[in-house]
């Protein structure tokens, strides 16, 4: 167990001017987490595992990516922290388990920056950031010796992420088209093969090259330097927002959607309501 003193200072310490942060009050977020798993801590923390933080780690991080695209950065700064605790929590578990802590993470993440930056800390030079990205992939592969250039992608990524990133690891490796006009092309053979499929009527066949479509459609999107996850995402809100004036409207007109056995109401309504939302976003763009 710990030898440092027990944390007791409940009291709020001023934060120091942007200038002079650099990152000493890690020490007290420490000892906080030190303190709440402490025998006599909180009940609920003493209970987690790094299997029941696993739901937290990716919320947290979703939302931060929440506060990035909403532009908020009182939000960010708030979201970050709660990220940060996740990382925290989880070096604690680990020291208490004598396989590592805090500072061993740290240090880890240092020198693994120092290294894949020989244009920075070393004799190599880099003209730009795609050369950067290059020799990152390239010193990653020595680090690992015989993992694979996709073995650092995360399966639980969203899938949407996930292959992009594949897409961005091959590519680095020159397994990839020249320009967006291949990987339209690409686009192009697999909707084809997709429309063959659903005629054909077997949907192990459809789902297989339903996934295909997709999978060329996020490789398009990273020719074209366009995030995939975060144009569907944007997709889905302006969906859920048009949606939302259809509703608004059925409940003004209709008195609401009715019983579910009650027949639904006509498609030419609702697409009416919708050209509706349209039409007033052109009004007030987002």
């Amino acid at each position: 167990m710990s030898t440092l003193p027990r944390f007791d200072d409940k009291a709020p310490r001023p934060v120091p001017a942007l200038g002079a942060q650099d990152g000493k009050t890690l020490e007290r977020l420490v000892g906080v987490m030190r303190r709440l798993l402490d025998p006599d801590g909180c009940p609920w923390d003493r209970e987690q595992t790094y299997d029941s933080l696993k739901r937290y780690v990716l919320e947290e991080a979703c939302e931060v990516i929440d506060a990035i695209e909403g532009g908020d950065k009182a939000a960010l700064r708030e979201e970050l922290g709660d990220l940060l605790l996740q990382v925290v929590f989880q070096a604690e578990l680990a020291r208490r388990e004598g396989a590592f802590a805090i500072d061993d993470v740290v240090s880890g993440i240092v020198d693994k920056l120092v290294t894949r930056h020989p244009h920075v800390f070393g004799d190599l030079s880099a003209k730009d950031a795609d050369e950067v990205l290059r020799n990152w992939e390239k010193i990653k592969a020595k680090e690992k010796g015989e993992r694979g250039v996709l073995a650092g992608v995360p399966r639980s990524l969203p899938a949407l992420t996930r292959a992009q990133r594949i897409g961005e690891k091959v590519s680095r490796v020159g397994f990839d088209w020249a320009d967006a006009k291949g990987s339209m092309a690409k686009v192009n053979e697999e909707v084809g093969e997709l429309e063959r499929a659903i005629a054909g009527g077997d949907m192990s066949h459809v789902e297989e090259e339903m996934g295909d479509a997709l999978f060329a459609l996020v490789n398009l999107s990273r020719h074209l330097d366009v995030d995939a996850e975060g144009a569907l995402r944007r997709t889905i809100d302006k969906f859920s927002r048009r949606f939302g004036h259809v509703e608004r409207r059925v409940r003004e007109e209709h008195g609401g959607w009715g019983e579910p056995s009650a027949p639904p109401l006509p498609l030419e309504v609702l697409d009416r309501y919708w050209e509706e939302a349209k039409a007033e976003e052109r009004k007030s763009p987002r």
